[in-house]
Order: structure tokens, then C-alpha cells, then sequence
């Protein structure tokens, strides 16, 4: 075999240049696209200033034991300065392995999973049979789609009041029930009673979302594949099943995964729902917003602490619901 080598530069023909390392890549990258990175300059300040700072400043305390009586604070004309202490990993190992950890982190952690999955489950169900039966071809469809829109149209707050007034021992439900002779729950006093009407109201709020997300999938279908599937002679549950449920995966996937994040954090509608009377019924958010501002003296380091731990919790979620989907979809491909 023939090797050509050029005389000029001694090296061989059909050589590989030597790759550029980071510094090099940074500075050619920014020759050639810095108009780009002078447009979105602004939007990475003010990202930086409004999330990476805080982020950065409450991963800090998180290792302090910074509370309301030993952070820095103004007392009429007396500034009073911060006393607390680097205790490096002491939160987390008191949060995960203390003696009250149960207590204070793992029944918490439970009920958010719990709440998480039966929430995001009901929101999508409900949200595929509604948009369903809304992509058929029904007289007054487009009045159907806008009385469903309004729960998500409405602000959070609204309609969690609402349901407040409405869930009360004197409120519209209990007061039908007992009209009909059947059993009226406490449903804001009793826990487990709480908790079914925070699945209850979450799902209202949540299922518009998921049904005009699908319903968009559902138009976005190729229509001559269930005409194709009909000749065929597959049943409306065969047609769904092969058809349907394939041709909503992008959409559904990422639905679904929206729905995980905003419910594991959905602080609204529980403390709005329940606010400091529910101990029991609080997620791990609301948790944390409780030992944070809720009481005193105020936990400013262990609050943090919880934040960091729900921040955890997501990303390591989202990275292996992504690599699930990616590995079905390889293994749809093959």
C-alpha cells in the first residue's frame, strides 16, 4: 500500500488535523456566530440575575444553618448582622437520615408521588376521552371546546376559592349530599378527605391543558391511515391501539412530562386549598414554603434544603424519562 505524504508539511495525505482544544473552539465559534450571542446576551443576564443567582445564593445557605434569628436583618434603626455557620451537609443528612426524617421528608415525599402520578394519570385520561370525543365531527363542537377551555382559561386562584367555598362544611356539595341522604365528607378538616379534594381540584384545573395538547395530536394524525385500517377490518379498539395511541407518542410524551413537573411543584392550589391547616396534605413544595415563611422561627437553610432535594428529584426524573422514550423509540425503529 502507497502512502502519499506532502513534502511541504511532511505530513501524511488524508491525515486528520489535530482537534482544536476548548479555548480555540470557543473563540472560532464566537467569530462566527457573535451577532447570535450579541442577541441573546440580554435574555442570559437577566436568566442569570432572576434564576442562576438565586439558585447559586440558596445552594450557599443550604449549607449554613441560616434561620430567622441568626441571618442579617434591620430592626428599626439597628442593622443587625449574620451569625450563622457553615455546617457543610448537615441539612441534607437531617432531612434524608434524621431522627424525625419520617416525619419531616419521606411522608412528604410519598404523598407528592403519590399525588404526582394520580393527578398527571386523571389529567390524561380524561383529557384523551375528552379530546376524543371532541375531534368527532359534533354540532356545537366549538361551544363544547370553549366551555372546556374555562377552567384553565381562569385564573388558578379563582377557581381554587371557589372550590374552597364549595368544599366547605356549608358548601354547595356537602349540602347536595346530605340533601340526597348520602354521607358528607370533612372535606378541609379530615386527611384523607384533603387529599382527594386537592386530586380533585388539580384535575379540573389540569385536564383543559391536556385536551387541546391532545386534540391537537389527534388533528395532526394522517386520516387515511384509520380508512386504511378500516378496510382492513380492525375494530375502533384496534384502530386506537395502533393507530391512535402511535401517532400521539411525540405529543403525549411530552405532555406528560410537563404535566410530572408542574404537578410535582404545584404550590397554588394546596396552599391556596388548605394553607397552613392541612400539615398532613402538604406537598413537598408547600412543605418547604412552610418551614421557610410558615412558622418561626423562620428555616431559612433547611427550607433551601428541601428546594435543592425537589431540584434533584426532577432532573434525575427527566433524564431517565427521556432515555425510556429514546430506548422505545430505538426499539420502535429496528
Amino acid at each position: 500500500m502507497t502512502v502519499a505524504i506532502d513534502r511541504a508539511t511532511g505530513k501524511r495525505r488524508g491525515d486528520r488535523a489535530p482537534r482544536p482544544g476548548p479555548g480555540q473552539r470557543l473563540k472560532q465559534s464566537y467569530q462566527k456566530h457573535w451577532y447570535a450571542y450579541a442577541m441573546i446576551a440580554p435574555v442570559a443576564v437577566v436568566l442569570g440575575v432572576i434564576v442562576l443567582y438565586p439558585l447559586v445564593y440558596g445552594f450557599y445557605l443550604t449549607l449554613t444553618d441560616a434561620d430567622s434569628l441568626n441571618s442579617a436583618r434591620t430592626i428599626g434603626a439597628n442593622e443587625i448582622e449574620a451569625t450563622y455557620k457553615f455546617i457543610g451537609l448537615d441539612n441534607y443528612a437531617d432531612i434524608l437520615w434524621g431522627e424525625t426524617s419520617y416525619d419531616r421528608f419521606w411522608s412528604h415525599f410519598i404523598w407528592t408521588i403519590v399525588w404526582t402520578a394520580a393527578c398527571v394519570a386523571l389529567h390524561y385520561g380524561i383529557g384523551l376521552g375528552l379530546a376524543l370525543l371532541l375531534n368527532q365531527k359534533l354540532r356545537g363542537r366549538t361551544f363544547y371546546r370553549l366551555i372546556l377551555i374555562l377552567p384553565w382559561a381562569v385564573p388558578t386562584f379563582v377557581t381554587v376559592f371557589g372550590w374552597r367555598f364549595m368544599l366547605a362544611d356549608a358548601g354547595i356539595i356537602n349540602s347536595g349530599l346530605d340533601f340526597l341522604g348520602l354521607p358528607t365528607p370533612a372535606w378541609l378538616e379530615d386527611t384523607f378527605w384533603q387529599r382527594f379534594a386537592a386530586i380533585m381540584v388539580n384535575t379540573w384545573c389540569g385536564v383543559p391543558f391536556m385536551m387541546v395538547s391532545l386534540l391537537g395530536g389527534l388533528q395532526s394524525i394522517d386520516s387515511t391511515l384509520y380508512e386504511a385500517a378500516e378496510m382492513d377490518g380492525a375494530s375502533a379498539w384496534q384502530r386506537f391501539r395502533h393507530v391512535t395511541l402511535p401517532g400521539l407518542r411525540s405529543v403525549s410524551s411530552t405532555v406528560v412530562l410537563l404535566g410530572v413537573i408542574w404537578t410535582f411543584n404545584q404550590f397554588a392550589i394546596i396552599f391556596l386549598l388548605f394553607g397552613n391547616t392541612a400539615p398532613d396534605a402538604q406537598i413537598l413544595v408547600t412543605w418547604a414554603y412552610q418551614l421557610g415563611f410558615g412558622q418561626q422561627p423562620r428555616e431559612f437553610a433547611e427550607s433551601a434544603a428541601y428546594g435543592m432535594l425537589l431540584l434533584a428529584i426532577l432532573i434525575v426524573f427527566t433524564s431517565f424519562y427521556r432515555r425510556w422514550l429514546n430506548r422505545n423509540d430505538q426499539q420502535l425503529a429496528i
